[in-house]
């Protein structure tokens, strides 16, 4: 800890200073009128789905924005819940230390990763960041602060809470593990052109967590086309003999077919994505040099290039222009999914057939322990393949929007995989509860919302209320 005391964002804070915090916010509560749907106002957020209800009934969390405490000794992070992991990173890396798995956004908070989930590079080795939480705060739907933890009498919801997406409470604090890090990330981009070979490499990097003698302590992979596959693997170094930036002008995507080997600071490894939103940045004409220095280093950020897309999705320009100019119809299918490693050649043989979509990012992941969380339930025995894609495909003439998402879903079902739902999703109610887990989710909500302020999981992710 910082001279043995506790360190936010600000500095030092007094110790009642939270405490005044989760008042104010339990008394705009209190104060909203009954039956009004509660929701968190956020000027930001990472979801891709709309919202066809009312906004009323937001609950102001902008101040709950602290890293707490870091302890380099017992090597954790006391946070808020609004805290984003571009924050935290800050907070810890003068110690040598960093969270266990760090989302690849910087504006992803830490309260919306353990209650949406989350993934990267590290996942193979530490799951989930909500694997990583010791314990949480949460607000629930009474208005009612509960402590809860892995083995005291709220173990329910504490386990219930990743993917529940706030409409069981809102997480006000955490306390989360760390791990020790070295400056540097030495990468290798690993070439393949046959899907099984790949797969085949990537889960023999996961289970040795080595690769041709050398330890490997990240592994991803990015997928141009059926025959252009690489596995990236990054390594903890003390030094590095050079170091590339991907934060102004270069890209790191485009990195990869051209380097066999790259170094960066563990800082830049870790937000490697974000300077262009992985590669969806080139949506918005950012990745030509004159724009990128026109722009600067402040604007080249994943959560401008939200705003930005944030505002189409309201407002519909694209989709009007192309209806003006008659251009054929296209449906968004930005999506993570999941399938076992046996089945992964499978899914992306599909995915190439079916949805006209490259590049895919690719990133192994295995629960961390035998913990059950119910509302995602992954076999701790297996390794898994995420697979991510975020752009558009155009729609046959007649084809009604939301067939190719649809497609998806099955065939992920069809593979014994899980789908994200932080984008938009189409299951019908009976098969939505089937498969995270409706009977367990029914209680939590019985339980800590009876009343019903918090939007129910359903209503929220699939009728985007």
């Amino acid at each position: 800890m910082l001279s043995g005391t506790a360190r936010d964002a600000a500095g030092p804070r007094a110790p009642e200073a939270y405490e005044t915090r989760v008042a104010g916010l339990r008394a705009q509560l209190a104060g909203l009128p009954a039956g009004t749907p509660v929701r968190l106002a956020k000027s930001t957020s990472n979801l891709f789905r709309g919202r066809s209800g009312p906004g009323a009934g937001g609950l102001d969390v902008s101040g709950f924005t602290h890293v707490l405490e870091v302890d380099p000794v017992g090597r954790t992070a006391e946070v808020e819940g609004m805290v984003t992991y571009e924050q935290l990173v800050d907070a810890t890396l003068p110690y040598g230390l960093m969270p266990l798995v760090v989302p690849q956004l910087k504006s992803i908070t830490l309260g919306g990763a353990v209650t949406g989930l989350g993934i990267e590079s590290s996942s193979f080795r530490n799951g989930m960041p909500h694997e990583s939480v010791l314990e949480m705060e949460i607000l629930t739907g009474e208005g009612e602060v509960v402590l809860a933890r892995p083995d005291n009498e709220h173990s329910e919801l504490f386990h219930g809470f990743p993917n529940s997406y706030g409409t069981l409470g809102y997480v006000l604090r955490l306390r989360i593990r760390l791990e020790p890090v070295l400056p540097y990330v030495r990468l290798r981009h690993l070439r393949y052109t046959e899907a099984g070979a790949y797969f085949d490499a990537l889960a023999g990097a996961c289970d040795t967590r080595s690769h041709e003698g050398k330890t490997v302590d990240f592994v991803d992979g990015t997928v141009f086309g059926p025959g252009e596959l690489y596995l990236t693997l990054g390594t903890f170094t003390e030094h590095a003999p050079w170091t590339s930036d991907y934060t102004y002008l270069d890209i790191y995507y485009r990195s990869i077919p051209r380097r066999a080997v790259d170094h960066l600071s563990v800082r830049d490894y870790l937000w490697r994505w974000d300077t262009d939103w992985f590669w969806c940045s080139a949506a918005l004409g950012v990745q030509h040099r004159p724009v990128r220095r026109l722009l600067g280093r402040r604007l080249l950020r994943s959560d401008i290039y939200w705003k930005v897309a944030a505002f189409e999705r309201r407002h519909g320009i694209t989709r009007s222009l192309r209806g003006l100019l008659g251009t054929p119809r296209r449906e968004p299918v930005i999506q993570d999914i999941e399938v076992p490693v046996r089945r992964a050649a499978e899914f992306l043989d599909f995915f190439h057939r079916e949805i006209p979509i490259s590049p895919v990012w690719v990133c192994p992941i295995r629960q961390r322990g035998t913990a059950h969380w119910p509302l995602y339930e992954l076999d701790p025995a297996t390794l898994y393949v995420n697979f991510g894609f975020w752009s558009s495909v155009e729609l046959a003439p007649g084809e009604p929007e939301g067939s190719r998402n649809r497609l998806i879903e099955r065939t992920v079902t069809e593979l014994e995989g899980h789908k994200s739902l932080y984008s938009d999703s189409y299951y019908d109610e009976d098969t939505f509860w089937r498969l995270y887990n409706g009977g367990t989710y029914r209680t939590l909500k019985n339980r800590y919302d009876p009343g019903g302020r918090l939007l129910d999981l359903y209503e929220k992710c699939v009728r985007a209320r």
